[in-house]
C-alpha cells in the first residue's frame, strides 16, 4: 500500500473525526491534545499552537515510519493545509484532500455565530 497523507476538512459538526476513524491509518487532529490521561477533554486557547505543534509532530512521525496517516481539523483557509501538503512531497507520500459537509451536532458546541464566520472563510483548496 503507497505511503498517503489525507486531510479532512470540514466546518464543526461536519463529521470530520467521524470520516478519519474509519479510514484505518493514524489519525491526528489538534483537539487530540486537549484530551487529558483520563479521556477527558480540556480545551485551553492559550494552547492552540502548540496542539497544531503536537499535531505536525504526529504526522512527520508517522510519515517518517512509513505509516499513511490521517489529520482532521476545520482547515479552512489554504495556509492551514499547506504545510501538510509540504511534508507529504518531503515523505514521498500520496496527498488527498476531502471535504466533510455533513451537518450533526458538534461535539464542542462550536456557536453558530462561529460557524456562520468559519463558513464565510472558506477557500477552496
Amino acid at each position: 500500500m503507497a505511503l498517503k497523507l489525507i486531510i479532512v476538512r470540514g466546518l464543526p459538526g461536519s463529521g470530520k473525526s467521524t470520516l478519519a476513524k474509519t479510514l484505518g491509518v493514524n489519525h491526528y487532529e489538534a483537539d487530540m491534545y486537549f484530551v487529558n490521561e483520563e479521556g477527558e477533554y480540556q480545551f485551553n486557547s492559550d494552547d492552540i499552537a502548540k496542539a497544531h505543534s503536537w499535531c505536525k509532530r504526529m504526522v512527520r512521525k508517522s510519515l517518517k515510519n512509513k505509516q499513511s496517516v490521517v489529520v482532521a481539523n476545520t482547515f479552512v483557509m489554504k495556509w492551514e493545509i499547506t504545510p501538510y501538503y509540504k511534508m507529504a512531497r518531503q515523505y514521498g507520500a500520496e496527498f488527498e484532500v476531502i471535504e466533510c459537509k455533513g451537518n450533526y451536532d458538534n461535539i464542542h458546541a462550536v456557536g453558530a455565530k462561529t460557524i456562520t464566520e468559519m463558513k464565510a472563510r472558506w477557500q477552496k483548496w
